[in-house]
């Protein structure tokens, strides 16, 4: 009888530790497996806007991805090609042009706060003019863009070989053409990378049968 009761108070027992570890347990992620994750960026860039609605292609951005391991973040370089010309929302320039008519004066150049931010870090400033130029009394100051997609150091992943083989960015990124803040739609686990390998033997990528690893030393070594 004794035992019996001593078999239940502990199975009690455990069950209410379950119950009060599980929170505990349930919040653990593996090395790389930070599904969702959605860090706040310096700048407030949009996915949407310049993937989805203005269509620019992923490589023109991230133009390491066709010639390294690292898809990279783009240089301030590549931002400026557009934003030297595109400083805020049409419809605010639009709504200002309108009032410079009505009011007989010359439109003011228009800068969002967060293109400002993207100034601010190559220490551009306006000339007399109005022409872009480089504040030489200013630093430059890189923008602190923070990580959203990150391995564990025993991993080895190379865009270039998927970029090569046809490998559409949304299948591992997800529809980062809807996305207003960029996360991690795919939790990037071994598992995961390992069923999509054994997929894409069977199936090819857009018609074209490859290869893809599912070997230990494909990406551990």
């Amino acid at each position: 009888m004794k035992l019996r009761i001593t078999a239940i108070v502990l199975a009690v027992g455990v069950v209410l530790g379950c119950v009060s570890l599980w929170p505990r347990v349930a919040a653990v992620r593996l090395p790389g497996n930070d599904l969702g994750y959605t860090p706040r960026q310096p700048i407030d860039y949009s996915h949407r806007l310049h993937a989805g609605e203005l269509q620019i292609a992923c490589l023109y951005c991230h133009f390491g991805a066709e010639k390294s391991r690292h898809a990279g973040i783009p240089p301030a370089s590549v931002c400026m090609n557009c934003h030297q010309h595109v400083t805020a929302r049409w419809v605010d320039v639009k709504e200002e042009e309108k009032r410079a008519v009505a009011e007989n004066r010359k439109p003011r150049v228009l800068v969002s706060p967060e293109i400002q931010k993207l100034f601010d870090a190559l220490a551009l400033t306006r000339d007399p003019v109005g022409q872009l130029v480089r504040d030489r009394g200013k630093p430059l100051t890189p923008i602190p863009w923070v990580q959203v997609h990150s391995l564990p150091a025993f991993a080895y992943f190379d865009h270039r070989r998927h970029v090569a083989a046809g490998v559409d960015c949304r299948t591992c990124h997800g529809p980062v053409e809807t996305m207003e803040h960029m996360r991690q739609h795919s939790d990037l686990s071994m598992g995961w990378c390992v069923n999509c390998h054994r997929e894409v033997n069977l199936t090819g990528v857009n018609g074209q049968k490859v290869h893809a690893s599912t070997d230990c030393a494909g990406c551990h070594y």
